[in-house]
C-alpha cells in the first residue's frame, strides 16, 4: 500500500502528512519556527529555518508512520503564499530574511504606484488590488535595499521564489527552479489571462526576468525529490488558500470554502471564468490542471487565528490556543466590547495598509473572558465583510459555507460565524483540507486517483452548524462591529 505525502508549509509551523486512499491521514508531525518582528509593520522569517523544519518533519511523519520513501507514491506541496524569498543560485543561501506575506514596509510603494494610477492595470492583467501583501513590492524592495542584490540579480546570480519555489529548490538539491500558477499569480507580476509572466509589469517594478522561476501546472509532475536516496515525484503544488478549496472537493462554479489560519481566507471557485471583482475582492488562479486553468474570487482577512495567539503570547489571558473557547463561553455576550484585529492592516475588502488593532466599548465591567469573545467575534464578523462583497461580483447567495483549518474545532466560533452571516457552517471530518488539497493534485497527476470525481467522493461531514439568533440581534451586532472598524482605519 502507497501513501501520498503532503509538505504543508504555513505562516508558523512546517507540517508533513501522510494520507491513504481515502483521504484519512496515517500521520502528522508539525514544527514551530520563529516570528520575527524587528520594526513596527515588518514581519520576516529565517528561510534556512523554514527549510529545515519542513525538511525535519517530513522525516518525522515517515518514521512515525513506519514507513520509507519507497512507501510515497507522490509528493505535494502547499504553503503560505506572498511570503518573498531571494537566494543565491550558487551556495542556495538566502541574501537575506525572508519578507512575509503580513508585512507592510512596503505600503508607501504601493502609494506611489495607486498614485501613479497603475492599479487598473494591475487590476485588469493580475486581478489584485495593489497592496503590500503581494510578493511583487516586496521583492522589488529586497532588489533595492540588499546590498549588492539588483546588480547580482541581473547577471543572474539570484533566484526569486514564494515559499514552493524554495522548498523545491532545496528538495531537488538547487537543481529545480519553478512554482505553480496559484502562486505566481499572487506576485502582482503574472497575468493570470495568459498564464505568463509580464513584461509590463517586470518593467513597472523593475524585476529582472533572470529570478523568476518557471511556471509549471499545479497538478503535474515537475521534479523529483531525493529522499533517503529514493527518488519521489513532486507533482502537486498550490498555494495554502487554493490548495484548501481543491482538499474541500470546491471543484465546481459556485461552490466556496472557508479557511481559518493564521488568517481567514474565503473562496468561491468561478470556473473557467475569471471574475473581475468590483467589490476589491481578488481574482486569482485557483490552480491549473489538465492543460486547463480554473479561477477564484478570493477575499483575504489578514488576521483570524493570528489573533488567538496574540491573546496567549501578548496578553497572556490564556495559555494555549485550545482555551479560548471555554473563556470566552464563560460570558453570555461580548458586553458591548468589540475587537478590531487590524495588526496587519485590514485586508478585504477594505485594504487599508494604515489600520491598526482597536478594542472598543471597555467599561470597568469588562473581563478577559468579553475580551477573548470579542476576539473570537472578530473574525466571524471580518468573514461577513467579506462574503457580502463576494456575493455582490458573482451575483450568488451562498447556500452553505464550508470550513477547515485549526480554529474550525471552536464549536462557539462557528455557531456564531453560521448566526452572523445567517447561512449553515459545514465543517467536514477531515479538517487539514489544505494538505489534502496538495496531496489530492499530487495524486491525480501519478494516477493514484483517478479524477476529480474519486477525490470528491472522500469529503464528509463532521458537522453542520446553523443559524439561531434573531435577525434584529444580528444586524445591532453588525451595526457595531462597522462602527469599530471605521475607528480603527487611517490609524497610521
Amino acid at each position: 500500500m502507497s501513501f501520498i505525502l503532503a509538505l504543508d508549509q504555513g505562516t508558523t509551523s512546517s507540517r508533513a502528512l501522510l494520507f491513504d486512499h481515502a483521504g484519512g491521514v496515517r500521520a502528522v508531525a508539525q514544527r514551530e519556527f520563529s516570528q520575527r518582528f524587528p520594526q513596527p509593520g515588518w514581519v520576516e522569517h529565517d528561510a534556512s529555518e523554514i527549510w529545515a523544519t519542513q525538511a525535519g518533519v517530513m522525516h518525522e511523519v515517515l518514521a512515525k508512520a513506519g514507513l520509507g520513501a519507497r512507501d510515497v507514491a507522490a509528493l505535494g506541496i502547499t504553503n503560505q503564499r506572498e511570503t518573498t524569498v531571494l537566494w543565491d543560485r550558487a551556495s542556495g543561501a538566502p541574501v537575506a530574511p525572508a519578507i512575509v506575506w503580513q508585512d507592510r514596509r512596503t505600503a508607501p510603494m504601493c502609494d506611489a504606484l495607486r498614485a501613479a494610477g497603475h492599479a487598473p492595470l494591475i487590476a485588469r492583467k493580475t486581478g489584485l488590488v495593489i497592496d503590500a501583501y503581494f510578493s511583487g513590492t516586496k521583492l522589488k524592495w529586497l532588489l533595492d535595499n540588499v546590498p549588492g542584490a539588483r546588480s547580482r540579480a541581473a547577471k543572474g546570480e539570484l533566484a526569486f521564489g514564494t515559499i514552493d519555489s524554495w522548498l523545491v529548490w532545496n528538495l531537488t538539491g538547487g537543481g529545480v527552479h519553478v512554482t505553480d500558477p496559484s502562486n505566481a499569480s499572487r506576485t502582482l507580476l503574472f497575468d493570470i489571462r495568459s498564464g505568463a509572466w509580464d513584461e509590463e509589469l517586470l518593467r513597472l517594478f523593475d524585476i529582472p526576468r533572470s529570478v523568476l522561476p518557471t511556471v509549471v501546472p499545479s497538478s503535474a509532475i515537475c521534479a523529483t525529490a531525493s529522499i533517503d536516496g529514493v527518488d519521489v515525484p513532486i507533482a502537486g503544488i498550490a498555494g495554502d488558500q487554493q490548495a484548501a478549496l481543491f482538499g474541500q472537493a470546491c471543484h465546481s462554479p459556485g461552490l466556496a470554502k472557508n479557511t481559518y489560519g493564521t488568517g481567514c481566507f474565503l473562496l468561491l471557485n468561478t470556473g473557467a471564468s475569471a471574475v473581475a471583482s468590483a467589490n476589491n475582492l481578488l481574482t486569482t488562479v485557483a490552480w491549473q490542471r489538465d492543460g486547463k486553468t480554473d479561477y477564484a474570487l478570493e477575499g483575504s482577512v489578514f488576521i483570524g487565528g493570528a489573533v488567538v495567539q496574540w491573546l496567549r503570547d501578548g496578553l497572556k489571558i490564556i495559555r494555549s490556543a485550545s482555551e479560548i473557547e471555554a473563556l470566552a463561553g464563560s460570558v453570555p455576550d461580548n458586553g458591548g466590547i468589540y475587537f478590531v484585529p487590524a495588526f496587519a492592516g485590514l485586508g478585504a475588502p477594505h485594504w487599508d495598509s494604515y489600520a491598526r488593532g482597536a478594542i472598543f466599548g471597555l467599561t470597568r465591567g469588562a473581563s478577559a473572558a468579553h475580551i477573548a469573545r470579542a476576539a473570537l467575534e472578530a473574525i466571524a464578523f471580518q468573514n461577513v465583510d467579506v462574503l457580502a462583497a463576494m456575493q455582490k461580483d458573482a451575483g450568488i447567495t451562498l447556500t452553505e459555507l464550508r470550513v477547515d483549518g485549526g480554529a474550525t474545532a471552536n464549536n462557539l466560533l462557528m455557531q456564531f460565524q453560521a448566526d452572523i452571516l445567517g447561512v449553515p457552517v459545514v465543517r467536514p471530518k477531515v479538517l487539514e483540507t489544505t494538505a489534502l488539497g496538495a496531496g489530492y493534485l499530487a495524486g491525480l497527476a501519478v494516477g493514484y486517483w483517478k479524477d476529480a470525481a474519486d477525490v470528491a467522493a472522500n469529503w464528509k461531514v463532521d458537522r453542520v452548524f446553523e443559524p439561531a439568533m434573531d435577525a434584529g440581534h444580528v444586524q445591532q451586532l453588525l451595526a457595531g462591529w462597522k462602527k469599530a472598524v471605521d475607528r480603527a482605519k487611517h490609524w497610521e
